[in-house]
């Protein structure tokens, strides 16, 4: 278990893109505000792009700032930990390089202010939508990914703009409930890994909650999405949590 001595951060769900260039400059003025602060370490518990195709496109300007952001906050002394999300999961190995971020599973536990805590983006426990995770299941196999990244960049750009649109479309015929943290599933994933606290995204349902298990007391944190007017962070340091407003 990582063990993390002053404060961490945590954020997720930021779906940077060209598009949005808010996005990068609220991005870039938080992780100012991390250094600053002088931060034990920043989770990022994926989505932090809207997609990302493979890591041999860090040469897109786009993609180049964002490195160049996590690179000067790595360099300045503030380790950085990258979980990643159903959007970004082809990151890899020539990223971690490049931002010197560390690259964690897609499970992570780490002691956090005296509390073993649970990381994770959040999509492994909306178990509800077995459509998603039959999807999911697909696009994380070595076969699926190996045949991807052999495409062309543009030909990968044009399959990922398809799959985003075929995505929000599945989304308009599911329900809320479909859509969100399975109960049963958190507390499964708690027990599991024998954590107290559970850290996550995806879901873009900010909030707190106390969970009952049958050796105690736990809490479940969800993280805030930054790209529909809202945004934020999670901070966990002596002082105890709070959450840091990021949306600009």
């Amino acid at each position: 278990m990582l063990t993390i001595g002053g404060t961490a951060r945590f954020v997720s769900d930021l779906h940077l893109r060209a598009e949005r260039p808010d996005l990068t400059g609220r991005f870039a003025a938080f992780l100012g505000d991390t250094a600053s602060a002088r931060a034990g370490a920043l989770f990022i518990l994926g989505d932090l792009f809207e997609y990302w195709i493979g890591d041999d496109d860090l040469a897109d300007p786009f993609n180049a700032e964002v490195c160049k952001l996590l690179r000067k906050l790595v360099d300045q002394g503030t380790p950085v930990f990258f979980i990643a999300g159903n959007r970004d999961f082809l990151i890899g190995e020539t990223f971690a390089a490049a931002t010197g971020v560390e690259l964690l599973p897609e499970t992570a536990t780490i002691d956090v202010a005296g509390a073993a805590t649970l990381l994770m983006h959040g999509d492994t426990v909306c178990t509800d939508d077995s459509a998603y995770q039959e999807f999911r299941r697909m696009v994380r196999t070595q076969e699926w990914q190996t045949d991807f990244l052999a495409r062309p960049l543009p030909v990968r750009r044009t399959e990922i703009e398809s799959l985003r649109r075929r995505s929000a479309e599945a989304m308009q015929g599911k329900t809320a409930a479909i859509m969100d943290a399975n109960a049963d599933a958190i507390r499964a994933a708690l027990d599991a890994h024998g954590c107290t606290r559970l850290i996550h995204g995806h879901t873009h349902r900010p909030g707190h909650e106390e969970i009952r298990l049958g050796s105690g007391k736990a809490e479940r944190w969800v993280l805030s999405d930054w790209d529909t007017g809202r945004g934020d962070a999670l901070e966990i340091g002596a002082a105890g949590m709070r959450r840091i407003d990021c949306s600009g």
